[in-house]
């Protein structure tokens, strides 16, 4: 089932060009992002929690809205360097419908972009471990010399001895900006649940507030328009509501169609343009 909505006013200029093939679409970069889940502290009856910030209204995209951790993929996240635990590249790769080398990147890139953002790592000293903190000085200054490209996350986890632990991830979907717009992304998302003895907290800068929240309640508070979010995050919030635990949204997550979500723009005959999304976004 398709969704449509209307497209916002101030995106008629361009999109009358883009259908009139004067506007060439910017290619869409690769980005991945992740949404944290964990158990619910009132009890195991109850619908995990995710993790939402919402971004400075001074960031160039998506400012002021309610999003998940994420970013784009930086060159060096492909670097095959990198200790692996878990399925493979190529293994990524074919979920993705993508190559061994872009999926790679992706992976590395939600994992980075998370303890980035949060200081949340999926990580660990052997294939099925993970660190159990990252909260002190010596972490936080690791933590910023990712942020500021001093240092690549592969030189990261070399330099501590960790093994990247892709198997805690899980592929949910795949959401590419439409093709009008000036800035693209093609972008990975995953599903993953917080590791036992870490917590999530505002580290980066880019957030004006962030939140454990159960999926539900974001949802709810999102149509009472008590925070605005992009297609895709409210989407995911509604996918994702629907299940009882952490675990359960990430075994799920197996069996999700990863084909790319791209929304068609159309002119009906009053001349308005509207977005039309080959899913049922709710």
């Amino acid at each position: 089932m398709n969704s449509e909505f209307p497209a916002l006013p101030e995106w008629s200029e361009r999109i009358a060009d883009f259908l009139d093939g004067r506007l060439a679409p910017e290619p869409a970069r690769l980005a991945a992002t992740v949404v944290l889940l964990r158990e619910s502290p009132h009890g195991s009856s109850s619908a995990p929690e995710v993790y939402l910030l919402k971004r400075a209204t001074t960031m160039s995209f998506a400012g002021g809205r309610y999003a998940f951790p994420g970013g784009r993929v930086d060159p060096r996240d492909s670097d095959a360097s990198v200790a692996w635990a878990g399925p493979s590249a190529g293994e990524w790769g074919e979920r993705f419908g993508c190559s061994a080398a872009d999926a790679s990147a992706l992976v590395c890139a939600a994992v980075r972009e998370m303890f980035e953002e949060t200081g949340v790592l999926f990580a660990g000293p052997s294939p099925t471990t993970v660190v159990e903190s990252t909260a002190d000085d010596a972490w936080e200054a690791d933590r910023r010399t990712l942020e500021t490209r001093e240092l690549s996350f592969s030189e990261l986890l070399a330099r501590r001895s960790l093994v990247l632990r892709t198997d805690l991830l899980g592929a949910w979907s795949r959401w590419v900006t439409p093709e009008f717009e000036p800035r693209r992304y093609d972008t990975a998302f995953f599903v993953a649940a917080l590791p036992a003895g870490q917590h999530a907290r505002d580290v980066s800068g880019e957030a004006d507030t962030t939140v454990w929240t159960p999926a539900a309640q974001a949802v709810a508070d999102h149509e009472a328009g008590k925070g605005s979010m992009l297609p895709p995050t409210i989407t995911t919030l509604r996918q994702v509501s629907g299940y009882s635990s952490a675990a359960a949204a990430l075994a799920a997550s197996s069996d999700r169609d990863l084909t790319p979500i791209i929304a068609q723009v159309e002119q009906r005959s009053d001349g308005s343009f509207w977005l039309v999304w080959p899913i049922d976004m709710g």
